[in-house]
């Protein structure tokens, strides 16, 4: 094979690679790209037999081919080049390849690319698609509650429901849990084969790690995501880069009951003065189970957030703030109510409260009308005195 590309897009399509490649050592060809040239085109794929990631690069070819190249020499060397040059060459000979980009050259002894394990293709058409800025709030808001406990795999991922007017993301570690929500349009769903399919399959799972790489090649630019659905994959597009991964085998647990109805008292804080005082108060506790409550005072429109140790002391925080409904005191694991309270991305936040023992809710306040913003939710368990 031979060929010149933009430096740069070649560039960030081993870095892409080289986060998904295997480092392991029972099969080394997993720790290798798969470079394959075609009419005008390089392709770069690269999987840990869970996750692979297809790049595909314009390019201006002079000889067809294929080789597989160890992800980390390569990634090293293009991350080392220098900004002034904006092609790269590459030639294999004697499965060897051969990179030149100015005045800087280097040869890479690689693999036969018939070692590579094969990654499924995409076959069917897409299922929907979702804008980029869109999916990537609620991964970034849904990951914290995953869990990484392997004893339950199908909590180590990321459930789906799909809906004929939604799509829902949730995840729980059994203390507490996220759940986002996109509302599809008419122009997000491939209509037919939309239908079709969530009657047969409305409910899957994805591995938490597959978010992990979708985030990191989605950029500032990406525009939309388009997402499809087989055989026990699912595939995302993302600028000219596809992932695909495997959907984790089980039953999610049925999560929508533990999710109250409704709450007996509404509080209404300013999310910074609020994670303020939480951080405050967990200086002031033990370990990493250390407890804190949160007090309201109708009487005076007041949140009181303290902690309290025999061997540390003491902290109160007073916060105002609109409260409605009853007086209520819960103790929280601070650590689960920081995350819920960066999940946040407005200024204002509600705690929605039925007892000490009750699940607790945060959810976003609309800037502009101060109502409840409906499409996400934190519920986190309280500790029970």
């Amino acid at each position: 094979m031979k060929l010149l590309c933009i430096k740069e897009n070649f560039k960030k399509a081993i870095l892409n690679s080289e986060r998904i490649v295997s480092k392991q050592t029972t099969l080394p060809i997993l720790n290798n790209i798969l470079f394959e040239v075609d009419k005008n085109t390089l392709k770069l794929s690269a999987t840990n037999l869970e996750i692979g990631i297809i790049s595909k690069l314009s390019a201006k070819t002079e000889r067809i081919g294929k080789i597989t190249i160890p992800a980390k020499t390569i990634s090293g060397f293009v991350s080392n080049l220098p900004s002034e040059n904006k092609n790269i060459t590459l030639e294999t000979i004697n499965q060897e390849l051969k990179i030149s980009s100015g005045s800087l050259r280097a040869t890479i002894k690689g693999l036969s690319a018939d070692e590579f394990p094969l990654i499924p293709p995409k076959k069917a058409d897409y299922l929907f698609s979702i804008p980029a800025n869109k999916l990537k709030e609620i991964i970034l808001k849904t990951l914290p509650c995953v869990a990484f406990n392997e004893i339950r795999q199908e909590l180590t991922g990321v459930n789906v429901i799909l809906t004929e007017e939604s799509v829902f993301f949730a995840a729980t570690d059994s203390f507490r849990l996220s759940e986002g929500s996109f509302k599809l349009e008419k122009e997000d769903k491939n209509q037919e084969i939309y239908s079709v399919f969530i009657k047969n399959i409305n409910n899957i799972i994805i591995p938490a790690n597959t978010f992990i790489e979708l985030l990191r090649v989605i950029s500032g630019e990406t525009n939309r995501v388009v997402v499809t659905i087989e055989d026990g994959q699912i595939f995302f597009e993302v600028d000219g880069i596809q992932i695909v991964s495997r959907l984790i085998n089980g039953k999610y647990p049925e999560y929508k009951h533990i999710i109250p109805g409704s709450f007996k008292t509404k509080v209404i804080l300013d999310r910074s003065l609020v994670q303020g005082a939480v951080k405050m108060a967990s200086i002031f506790t033990s370990g990493k189970s250390g407890e804190i409550f949160l007090e309201t005072k109708l009487e005076n429109s007041k949140v009181i957030i303290g902690a309290k140790n025999s061997e540390v002391g003491e902290n109160i925080s007073e916060i105002k703030g609109d409260i409605v409904g009853q007086n209520q005191r819960v103790v929280f694991n601070p650590k689960y109510l920081l995350d819920g309270l960066s999940s946040i991305t407005t200024s204002s936040t509600a705690i929605l409260i039925n007892s000490e023992t009750s699940p607790v809710a945060i959810k976003e306040i609309n800037e502009k009308t101060g109502e409840i913003i409906e499409d996400y939710i934190y519920i986190v368990m309280p500790i029970k005195n």
